[in-house]
Parts: structure tokens; sequence; C-alpha cells
């Protein structure tokens, strides 16, 4: 059995004591790959590192989160534009909108999200998009861009049926479903529930939204096996046919991975 974390800050500061058993647990839990979206210039480093003590556990994104883009968006953009010229870049990500505070930079953070958007086009990989309070303002700005050539992944995603067809339609998109799925009064299960398993990737988001029977702690990756057996319940399936298949999805969204 194989699962996918398609959403873990394992390089960020709340592993730094305890970073290699964390590794550890996961593949104890049996996942085998764990992509590594970023978050601003800070964290580049932090995630570079991680990634490069095991390429072929981790995968790397490159992007601009929309709760770090400020006045300066588009010098940190031009350094995070640097860094896609290598050869480790998996996907674009994690990028967005994000209105869940205030509407303060909503202008800066969709010309952000635009830009990174056309990046993925033009170099042919997935997006990974973050959005709190914006579907709406999200979709305006994807509709800009041939549906054709874009794929990725809604992360987080706790939205309705109906939004969640409204995102198949701008492109070939699927969910991220993380520890949310677990909560008793989410609501989320009854959507997933709908939705094709083809859709459908895990994720833990860790160190946040950490899943049952863990809430109240520090989320990590190896409790997406807990995601996994939720949706398995949900779905009427063996735990084995959802890490079979949302794999398999992972692996198709991010196709042609290190190709950049």
């Amino acid at each position: 059995m194989e699962l996918t974390d398609t959403h873990s800050h394992l390089y960020e500061d709340e592993f730094k004591e305890d970073r290699e058993d964390a590794i550890l647990r996961l593949k104890e839990k049996h996942v085998t790959s764990v992509y590594l979206p970023n978050i601003d210039r800070e964290s580049i480093e932090k995630m570079l590192q991680l990634y490069r003590s095991d390429k072929k556990l981790f995968h790397i994104m490159m992007g601009l989160h929309p709760t770090s883009v400020k006045e300066d968006y588009k010098e940190v953009l031009q350094q995070i534009w640097g860094e896609l010229s290598g050869e480790e870049i998996c996907g674009i990500g994690e990028i967005g909108i994000d209105l869940y505070w205030d509407r303060t930079y909503l202008k800066e953070q969709t010309d952000a999200f635009e830009i990174q958007v056309d990046w993925a086009a033009q170099h042919e990989l997935p997006i990974v998009i973050h959005t709190r309070k914006a579907f709406e303002e999200a979709f305006a700005s994807l509709r800009k861009f041939d549906k054709n050539k874009l794929r990725g992944i809604f992360h987080c995603y706790s939205g309705s049926l109906e939004t969640a067809k409204e995102i198949f339609k701008l492109g070939d998109f699927s969910l991220g479903i993380g520890g949310v799925l677990t909560f008793k009064n989410a609501g989320l299960a009854q959507v997933v529930k709908e939705i094709p398993l083809e859709k459908l990737v895990l994720e833990t988001d860790c160190p946040y939204l950490t899943p049952a029977p863990h809430r109240g702690e520090r989320n990590e990756t190896s409790y997406v096996f807990h995601v996994a057996e939720k949706l398995a319940e949900i779905k009427g399936l063996s735990l084995e046919e959802i890490a079979e298949a949302t794999t398999r999805n992972a692996r198709n969204i991010f196709k042609g991975e290190d190709s950049l």
C-alpha cells in the first residue's frame, strides 16, 4: 500500500525538534510520496533542505502564498521565478486568494495569483490553489486562462458540491481532502460522497488542520492515514483501494514532475 500526502509543510519550524521521527512515522504509515508547497521567500531554503535529504520521498513546488502577498510582491515573485530555472520543481504552489482576515491586498493577491497561473500554463505545470472566502475571486482569475492549459488541486477543500462542480469546469482540477473530512460537523463527508474518487487526492496541510483522533495536536504527514481511513468509510471501499486511487490521482496531476 502506498499513500501520498499532496500538501505538507514538514519543513516548517514546528518540526525542528523531531523532524526525523516524523519522517519515520510517515514511512510506518505507508506514505511514499510527500509534496511540499512553498510559502514565501523565507521558506524556500528550508523546503529545499528537506527535499535534498530524500529526493525519492519529497517533491517540491514553488509559489507565493496569498497571505504572504504584500506591497513588495513583485520583487518576491521575481526571486521565486529565479528558483523555477532548476530541475526540481513539480508544480506552482501554494498560490491563490485569501480574504478570510481582510481585503487589504486583494488587488496584489489577484495579480500575484494570475502571474503564477501564467507561469504554470507556460511550463505545463500543475497549480495548487489556496482559497479562503474567495472562491468567486479565484474563479474570475482562472476564467482568464485557457482551461485546457490548467490542471492542479484546490487544496484543503471544504466547499459545497455546487462549488466543486464549478471548479471542475475551470480545468483539470482535483480536490485536496484533509483533516476537515474527519470533523463531525464540517459537512464535508456528504459532499465528498458525491464526488468521483478520480477527482480526489489526500493531504494533511501539516502542521495545521489535524484530523481526528488527534485534533488539538500538531498535525503531521503520517496522519494522512486517518484521512484515507475516513474516505474509505465514506466511499465504501478498502483502505488499500483508497490509497491506490488517490496516489494514482496525485501522480497524474504531477505528471512530468522534476521536468523543469
